[in-house]
């Protein structure tokens, strides 16, 4: 039986449905892989945010200005690069005010 194919049987009858809509497009869209080798904006910023933080203030603009709205899988990168910004920005503080105070 091929995809999309339906089945008439007694035994699958009810149980299944079809996961793949060619006629929607919204679904559609989300078949496309994220960019960054699959990983999306937000995940590699995390990681290379290791060596450059900057990145992470680069993020975090695009989770601010929304840009998940483009495609929702971005989502959980962006709020991770916004946490780590948050982090880098209170251990600077803290590392500013011990030494300067």
């Amino acid at each position: 039986m091929n995809q999309g194919e339906y089945c008439d049987c007694k035994d699958c009858r009810g149980k299944y449905t079809l996961i793949h809509d060619e006629e929607d497009p919204r679904v559609l869209k989300f078949h496309k892989p994220l960019p960054c080798y699959g990983c999306g904006i937000g995940w590699c910023s995390l990681l290379l945010g290791c060596l450059c933080p900057l990145l992470w203030y680069i993020a975090t603009v695009l989770y601010f200005c929304k840009y998940y709205n483009r495609d929702p899988r971005e989502r959980d990168g962006l709020v991770a690069c916004a946490f780590a910004a948050l982090i880098c920005t209170v251990a600077i503080s803290i590392t500013i005010a011990v030494i300067f105070l």
